[in-house]
C-alpha cells in the first residue's frame, strides 16, 4: 500500500499548520503504509523551524515553489500613512488577486511532481491536505492522470473562511474560486476527510461522491517528555500562537486590567499584531503583560507545560467558531495544565473541555465572564489547589494521534481495497 500526502507545510516550516501532516506521514508508516511526501523546496514561509524534524521513515519529495513570499500585510501597514501606504498595498496586490489562493502557482511545479511520483512508486492513493485550498487541483489533476485514488483533507472550511472580510471585492473574488474548488472536491474525491464534525457537515452539504470521515486531531502526549512544571512566584497564564483576522486578544487583556490582579502575568508566544499591541499599551498593564516572538514548536511547548495556566482564543466569527476544533485545543490537553477557554460556550471546544474537566469556558467577547473565569483560576492557584489536568487513561487513548491516524490508515486501505 502507497501513498503520496501533499501538503504546502512540512519541515522546515514552522506554525501550527505543519503538526497534522507531519504527525501523518510519521505515524502511517507504522500501519503498513509506504509513505510519500510532496513539499515545496522553499516557498518563503513567514515561519522556519529548523529544529523540526521530517518523519524518518517517509519519503519527502519537494517541488520548486513559484509564487509570492508569505506576508503579513496588515503589520506592513501598520502606522503608515499617505503615499507609503498606498504604495505599499500596490506591491501586494498581485498576490492578493491570485485565486483561490496566493499559493496556486506551486501548481505549476508540483502537478508534474506530483503525478510523476504517482506513477514511478505505483501511489495507490494520494492525499492533498488543505490550506491552501489550491492543493486539491493537485489531487483532481494525480486522479484523472494516474488513475489513482484521492482523498481531499480538510483542515479548513474549503468555501467559506471564519477570518475573511466578504465585503471586499477581492476576498469575494477568491470565496468564488474557493466554491468552485469545493464543487471539484465533491466531484471527483474519493472520500473527504475532515478536521472537525463542522467541516464534516459542510463537506457532505456538497452532496459529494465519496464518503466524509471526521479524523479530528490528536493530542500528542509524547511532545511533552522530559517538560516540567514549576510553580513560580506568579501565576503565569499563557497563549501560544499567531493572531489573524478574528482572532482577538483584547477582551481578555481587557479582563486581566479590570481584575485588579498584579501577581498575574499573561505570556503571548507567537505573532502578536501591532494594532493590538499599541491597545494593550494604552490598558497599562506593565510588567503583567509579556509578548514573545514566535519560537520553535520544542520551545513553545515548554513554555505551555511551564505555566499554572493556558489561554485559549476562539472567535465567534459570526457562529463559524462554534465548530472550531483546532489542532491547538489538542495540543493543551496534552500539555495538562488548567485551560481557559475563551471560546463559543456552545461549541465543539467548549464541548470537549468541559467533557474532560481540563479548564473553565467563558464567551470569546466577555470581559465580565473572562474576568471571573481569570480569578477563579488565581484563587485556586493561591490556595494550592490549582493541579495539573491529566486525562484518563480512556481519553489519552480516544483523543491520542495514534488513534486519528488509525482512522486515517482504515480509510485508505478501504479506498485501495
Amino acid at each position: 500500500m502507497k501513498v503520496l500526502l501533499v501538503t504546502m507545510y512540512f519541515p522546515p516550516a514552522g506554525g501550527g499548520g505543519v503538526q497534522r501532516p507531519l504527525k501523518f506521514a510519521t505515524h502511517l508508516p507504522a500501519h503498513g503504509i509506504e509513505t510519500h511526501v510532496l513539499a515545496p523546496d522553499d516557498p518563503k514561509w513567514i515561519h522556519v523551524d529548523p529544529e523540526l524534524q521530517p518523519p524518518t521513515q517517509a519519503w519527502v519529495h519537494r517541488a520548486r515553489y513559484i509564487g509570492p513570499r508569505s506576508r503579513k500585510l496588515a503589520e506592513e501597514l501598520h502606522g503608515r500613512r499617505g503615499l507609503e501606504r498606498v504604495s505599499r498595498q500596490a506591491r501586494s496586490l498581485s498576490r492578493r488577486m491570485l485565486v483561490p489562493d496566493e499559493n496556486v502557482t506551486w501548481n505549476l511545479t508540483a502537478i508534474p511532481a506530483a503525478v510523476r511520483i504517482a506513477r514511478a512508486e505505483q501511489i495507490d492513493v494520494v492525499i492533498t491536505t488543505s490550506p491552501p485550498n489550491s492543493v486539491h487541483l493537485i489531487g483532481a489533476a494525480v486522479k484523472r492522470v494516474t488513475g489513482a485514488h484521492w482523498v481531499a483533507d480538510l483542515r479548513d472550511s474549503l468555501a467559506a473562511h471564519p477570518h475573511r472580510r466578504v465585503e471586499r471585492a477581492l476576498v469575494r473574488a477568491k470565496e468564488k474560486a474557493s466554491e468552485q474548488v469545493a464543487r471539484l472536491v465533491a466531484r471527483h474525491a474519493d472520500a473527504i476527510v475532515a478536521a472537525s464534525d463542522a467541516i464534516a457537515i459542510e463537506a457532505r452539504a456538497l452532496e459529494p461522491k465519496g464518503a466524509v470521515v471526521p479524523i479530528l486531531n490528536g493530542a500528542d502526549f509524547d511532545d511533552f517528555a522530559g517538560l516540567e512544571y514549576r510553580r513560580s512566584d506568579r501565576f503565569r497564564i499563557t497563549h501560544t500562537g499567531s493572531f489573524f483576522g478574528k482572532r482577538d486578544p483584547r477582551p481578555f487583556l481587557q479582563a486581566l486590567a479590570d481584575s485588579g490582579l498584579d501577581n498575574v502575568v499573561a505570556r503571548f508566544v507567537g505573532d502578536f499584531r501591532s494594532s493590538d499591541r499599541d491597545w494593550a499599551a494604552e490598558l497599562g498593564l506593565g510588567d503583567r503583560l509579556e509578548l514573545h516572538p514566535y519560537v520553535p514548536r520544542r520551545r513553545s511547548l515548554a513554555l505551555q507545560r511551564d505555566s499554572d495556566a493556558l489561554l485559549l482564543l476562539i472567535p465567534e466569527a459570526g457562529g463559524r467558531g462554534r465548530g472550531v476544533l483546532s489542532g491547538k485545543v489538542f495540543e493543551y490537553l496534552a500539555a495538562e495544565r488548567p485551560i481557559l477557554a475563551a471560546v463559543p460556550p456552545d461549541g465543539a471546544a467548549a464541548a470537549l473541555i468541559e467533557e474532560t474537566s481540563a479548564g473553565v469556558v467563558a464567551p470569546p467577547d466577555d470581559v465580565d465572564a473572562l474576568r471571573a473565569a481569570l480569578r477563579s483560576l488565581y484563587d485556586a492557584w493561591v490556595a494550592g489547589t490549582l493541579d495539573g489536568t491529566p486525562l484518563s487513561p480512556a481519553d489519552r487513548e480516544r483523543l491520542g494521534r495514534g488513534a486519528r491516524v488509525e482512522e486515517l490508515a482504515d480509510l485508505i486501505r478501504s479506498l485501495a481495497a
